[in-house]
């Protein structure tokens, strides 16, 4: 089962696409999604990378939280259940 990590401070002009390649580089990238604001169509600065195991997504939080992205610094960490998932 994968792993999925919470990623804050994207830069709004950054894609799914460089973000995946960019995270690709601690293991296998199930997904990466960007959250987008529903009014504006804008990216809302975090997203979400999931990995194929655990361990690739515990040395993603080791190699990317606090690196710079398109001149934005990341905030990597492990993400948290959905609000209806949680006690």
């Amino acid at each position: 089962m994968g792993k999925k990590l919470y990623i804050g401070g994207i830069n709004y002009d950054t894609t799914e696409e460089a973000m995946k390649d960019f995270f690709s580089e601690a293991g296998t990238v199930e997904s990466a999604d960007i959250i987008m604001d529903k009014m504006t169509g804008r990216s809302r600065g975090f997203g979400f990378v999931e990995y194929a195991t655990p361990e690739e997504a515990q040395k993603a939080i080791e190699m990317f939280d606090g690196k710079e992205l398109d001149g934005r610094t990341l905030k990597v960490s492990e993400a948290r259940p959905p609000r209806q998932d949680r006690p």
